[in-house]
């Protein structure tokens, strides 16, 4: 993983910077130490491809993005990425924006608003469905499954409670006609200021079986009320 960002020093160095500088307008994230950014940010969106040969993907959906995380490094080091970036806030939308033209990335998109509209619009159009960080895995795989092809898969970039997170989803998986093809648990880089681990991830990976049934997504009220 480190060796990937080495090879892209340059972008995610300016990537870095204007987080950084943006940061100070608006709250874009709480981590802006250089190493604990590269290592947390970067280095943990990019993880993925240590585990799923993405040269065979295209066409990647990330949804609630936020300032980027885990769609614009995974598209820095894999350029043939078609990718598709759905994010609400406006502002971080904009930031997403700004950053894809600093770079100069093409074939990168962000569209404003929320997964269980775009998804409608989207629907079963994307290789890989992933997130990092955005709702319990229950709530996710509502939220992801129809972006999703069938024998697509959607990825929840989880911490270290991921594999606990999947036990007790089980319902859900079932219902929205999925399976778990894997779990994978990854301590991140060592810190050079504590020599400890800047903690531990975990990456679930699940393939779609069926075509989602249309009553899905639910609105995110009912989603959040009454979790699958």
């Amino acid at each position: 993983m480190i060796n990937k960002i080495q090879e892209h020093i340059n972008e995610f160095n300016k990537y870095y910077e204007y987080l950084v500088e943006e940061n100070k307008k608006y709250n874009l994230t709480s981590i802006v130490e250089r190493e604990e950014a590269f290592i947390k940010h970067f280095e943990d969106s990019i993880a993925l491809g240590e585990y799923l040969d993405l040269n065979s993907i295209s066409t990647l959906c990330d949804v609630g993005s936020g300032a980027g995380f885990p769609s614009i490094p995974l598209k820095i080091c894999y350029p043939h990425l078609k990718v598709t970036i759905v994010e609400p806030t406006m502002k971080r939308v904009n930031f997403m924006r700004n950053v894809i033209s600093l770079l100069d990335l093409k074939d990168i998109e962000v569209i404003p608003g929320r997964a269980e509209d775009i998804s409608r619009e989207k629907n079963e159009m994307f290789d890989v469905v992933c997130a990092r960080a955005v709702a319990n895995m229950s709530q996710l795989l509502e939220l992801l499954i129809g972006f999703c092809k069938v024998n697509g898969l959607v990825v929840a970039y989880k911490g270290d409670k991921g594999r606990e997170e999947t036990q007790t989803s089980q319902n859900a998986i079932k219902t929205l006609s999925c399976e778990v093809k894997d779990i994978i648990e990854y301590d991140l880089s060592k810190l050079t200021t504590t020599g400890e681990s800047a903690g531990t991830r975990t990456l679930v990976i699940l393939q779609k079986k069926n075509k989602t049934d249309k009553k899905y997504p639910r609105r995110y009220a009912e989603i959040k009320k009454n979790p699958l």
